[in-house]
């Protein structure tokens, strides 16, 4: 225990020290994670810490699910809610199965690899783009289209994956038919969002009995983790859950008041999304270093670097072939989107955390695992580096900024 504190302290002196070179500097701060933790692990220095599917879904992620989703207000959801529920929704399957196409008939990988790594490399990542929206001073329409859909984005890959597991590991024992699959939907969408609207009315109960900002920090802070953990146990989506009791606590238990009356108090609604601003930049720091310091010690050989240049163009193709066509069935409809908020859109969907998760939790007897979880680290980091490092310039292109 003492060693893992150690080191996180750790991580968190050199995130201290990237965040203020990389404002120096004019840097996107995730990008110079990164780097850094690429160079952290070609240094003599040896934090003890590698990225995990663990520390992924039990420190990283439900904090940065949680901190999107409390910012998303209904009002600006529902006005959005079809172009965001086409683009998360069939836009993932369309993504995956593009990208499982590819890889299986391009580049030979069998079936079941390649549908696996089609459906996890389908969840995008807002994170780095959010945090250039907020440097750039971007608002308004575009950041809630690519923070929700990305959110939902998240939860419908994280489904797919895991009825394409089950579906992988009874391949030639038991038969999943129809009944089957519905069966597993219920409880793992179902199952997500119960557990999260449940645990959201217990946190939005007892924050209503206090005005003590503190403890009202507290309960959304159980509730983030406590919604994961509890939809885990059973087999549900924790992705879903996480972004289901953000979405009621941020609209339900933050509200300033209206039709459902004041829940929080006026100190405790700052802190607490000042706290969470503050948890969810101790999270990016980690996942960020992270991502550095493991994949310096990834095979890329093994896979060969055309094959990943071409993966990374197929999951760029797959990303277009989901933006555009799908955003043009809107065209002339009022929830019209500009195409300028296409192109980022497409170069925004940059993948992350979740990804990298689900490769890391697929089981070792699984054929070709080593190759899928190559790619997959080989697209994150390309597309955090490269997609970052480049979106300040597309957004002053597009002249995306300071947008209300």
């Amino acid at each position: 225990m003492n060693d893992f504190l150690t080191s996180m302290i750790d991580l968190m002196i050199v995130a201290i020290a990237v965040a203020l070179i990389a404002r120096r500097l004019r840097l996107p701060y995730t990008v110079g994670l990164v780097v850094a933790g690429i160079g952290l692990a070609f240094s003599p220095i040896h934090l003890g810490v590698v990225l995990t599917q663990n520390i992924i879904f039990e420190i990283i992620l439900p904090p940065l699910l949680f901190e999107a989703a409390i910012n998303i207000q209904w009002k600006d959801l529902r006005q959005d809610a079809l172009p965001i529920l086409t683009l998360a929704i069939p836009g993932t399957m369309v993504a995956a199965l593009v990208v499982t196409t590819a890889c299986h008939v391009l580049m030979k990988w069998p079936l079941q690899p390649a549908l696996m790594f089609g459906v996890l490399i389908a969840a995008t990542d807002p994170v780095a783009v959010i945090a250039m929206f907020k440097d750039n001073g971007v608002h308004g329409r575009l950041r809630v289209l690519v923070e929700s859909e990305s959110l939902l984005n998240d939860g419908v890959a994280a489904v797919l994956f895991a009825l394409v597991l089950a579906w992988v590991q009874a391949s030639g024992q038991v038969h999943l038919g129809p009944g089957q699959v519905a069966r597993m939907l219920s409880v793992t969408v179902g199952g997500g969002i119960l557990a999260g609207a449940a645990c959201a009315g217990i946190a939005i109960v007892l924050v209503r009995r206090t005005t003590d900002h503190l403890v009202e920090s507290a309960v959304t802070t159980v509730l983030a983790y406590g919604s994961f953990m509890l939809a885990m146990r059973f087999n549900c989506s924790g992705v879903l859950a996480t972004v289901a009791a953000g979405l009621l606590m941020g609209n339900l238990g933050l509200t300033s008041g209206g039709r459902w009356g004041v829940f929080v108090s006026d100190r405790g609604r700052e802190f607490t999304v000042a706290l969470w601003d503050f948890l969810a930049f101790i999270a990016n720091s980690f996942v960020f270093l992270l991502i550095g310091i493991t994949v310096a010690a990834i095979p890329f050989r093994e896979l060969g670097n055309y094959a990943l240049a071409a993966i990374v163009l197929v999951v760029l193709a797959s990303r277009a072939l989901t933006i555009y066509p799908l955003c043009s069935v809107f065209h002339r409809s009022a929830r019209r989107m500009p195409l300028r908020f296409q192109h980022v859109l497409w170069w925004g969907g940059l993948r992350g955390a979740l990804g990298l998760a689900l490769a890391l939790s697929l089981p070792q007897g699984l054929q070709m695992r080593n190759q899928v979880l190559i790619a997959t680290f080989g697209v994150v980091v390309f597309s955090v580096v490269a997609q970052g490092l480049t979106m300040p310039l597309l957004l002053r292109i597009l002249k995306i900024t300071r947008t209300k």
